[in-house]
């Protein structure tokens, strides 16, 4: 007779040591023998993931040449997708009318990231009168994540302080800084430093001091939980051994970046500013902060997260894509010359291959019957179309996963030109949650076709 008989392990079944917690993952102890799976509290939980990307894409190059399926070979941009085409819903044709300033005001352009999950005009204010709106990540978290450990993680990869933007034409830069906010007038901090990330994830509420010595004495949270991490395993069938296993590989291996994350930080270059413990490039950080999330949802610790790519005006270059030296912003504005717009395509397709990083992370990741891209949705976008041109319809998007069953992939849905806005994408995605309004932002209704 097997463990998984004999004994029942509660989901919130955390491993505690001085100035570690280890939260578990998904183990098959974890349900009842004799009951389905959907009876009982390891039932498939949702996850949501919202990612952010300013100066819009490239024109020619990622809008699909049909509607319906998609062709086994993606547009340039969505190349890196092809593995996941049937988990894939490529939007066409959506408008971000909350990226335009309101009516008889200017600016906005380059100021209101703040409106792709809220899809509210900001209020234009240099000052501390933000107002925005309550984006769909908060509320999503409101009601998928009061019993985890984290509501819900914001991270990204810029820091504001390195960035050449300065936030202007009357726009607070909190509206650049950050995607995620629990009401109109509260945005959250989006964090940079993965170091701080893992902290939050398996501190156990001790002071920084104390796991500081915890991890100079042990080395690894999981040396300081070395017995009860070898109890659990002897007590375990051969599939929980092989997904503990699989689970605290990850957890050293993140710890192996973040140490090397912290001695590189002394080299930091001289042009940008970057703070201890955070990765000295782009490619390696945002990996990292994937990972992280992943890690995340996989132990059940969030089943929220938000990542902003970057900062708009950024003038950030990407050494890993293939045009290593081209600045992001300086690339939007191509000038409808050709072999600019091309360049700017191949900033696109790199930022989706590190899309397709979390993706690939969460297609392989057990989590029940299936993995977690099943259980998933993620959600990336711009709010802007021809970033040469400063126009907010035609806007990219792409949902990711399928949500339990939910959403359909292998789909390119394209709407007329300037008549949908983006606001009817986030309340459709709010009922794919179970989560029913009447309108969010700027929505006129919910989408078609979906």
């Amino acid at each position: 007779m097997t463990f998984l008989s004999k004994k029942h392990l509660s989901r919130r079944t955390v491993l505690r040591s001085a100035g570690a917690t280890l939260a578990l993952p998904l183990l098959d102890a974890m349900i009842p023998a004799g009951v389905g799976l959907a009876q009982t509290a390891a039932a498939p939980k949702p996850r949501f993931v919202g990612c952010f990307v300013p100066h819009g894409m490239a024109p020619g190059y990622w809008v699909p040449e049909k509607e319906g399926a998609l062709d086994a070979t993606l547009p340039f941009n969505w190349k890196a997708l092809e593995p996941f085409r049937e988990y894939t819903t490529i939007f066409s044709g959506l408008h971000s009318r909350s990226a335009e300033p309101p009516p008889g005001a200017t600016g906005a352009d380059h100021w209101v990231a703040a409106a792709f999950l809220c899809a509210n005009k900001p209020k234009k204010t240099a000052g501390a009168d933000v107002y925005a709106g309550h984006t769909i990540d908060q509320i999503i978290a409101e009601k998928i994540g009061r019993e985890n450990l984290m509501p819900s993680m914001q991270l990204a990869v810029e820091d504001p302080g390195a960035n050449s933007s300065n936030c202007g034409e009357g726009y607070s830069c909190t509206y650049t800084n950050t995607i995620s906010w629990a009401t109109p007038t509260q945005p959250l901090p989006m964090e940079l430093n993965p170091q701080v990330v893992f902290e939050r994830m398996f501190g156990d509420g001790t002071t920084v001091e104390q796991r500081a010595r915890r991890r100079k004495r042990d080395g690894s949270i999981l040396d300081s939980l070395g017995d009860s991490l070898a109890h659990l395993r002897r007590e375990s069938s051969s599939s929980d051994k092989a997904t503990i296993d699989n689970y605290t590989e990850n957890v050293r291996e993140i710890e192996r970046r973040l140490q090397i994350a912290m001695k590189a930080s002394t080299v930091a270059p001289t042009d940008m500013a970057v703070p201890v413990g955070v990765p000295q490039t782009f490619d390696e950080h945002i990996k990292l902060q994937f990972d992280l999330l992943a890690l995340a949802f996989q132990a059940d610790i969030t089943r929220v997260g938000t990542l902003l790519f970057a900062r708009d005006l950024t003038g950030r270059t990407y050494p890993e894509c293939e045009a290593p030296t081209a600045g992001f912003h300086g690339a939007s504005h191509h000038g409808e010359d050709p072999k600019r717009i091309a360049e700017l395509s191949k900033i696109n397709q790199y930022h989706v291959k590190m899309l397709a990083h979390l993706i690939e992370r969460l297609k392989n990741t057990k989590d029940g019957d299936g993995n977690l891209l099943d259980r998933s949705l993620v959600l990336y976008g711009s709010n802007m179309g021809n970033s040469n041109q400063h126009v907010h319809y035609d806007v990219p998007h792409v949902l990711v996963g399928s949500l339990n069953g939910k959403l359909k992939g292998n789909r390119h849905i394209a709407y007329p030109q300037k008549t949908i806005p983006t606001g009817n994408l986030l309340l459709s995605l709010l009922d794919m949650y179970d989560i029913h309004q009447d309108s969010i932002g700027d929505s006129t209704g919910r989408l078609t076709n979906l």
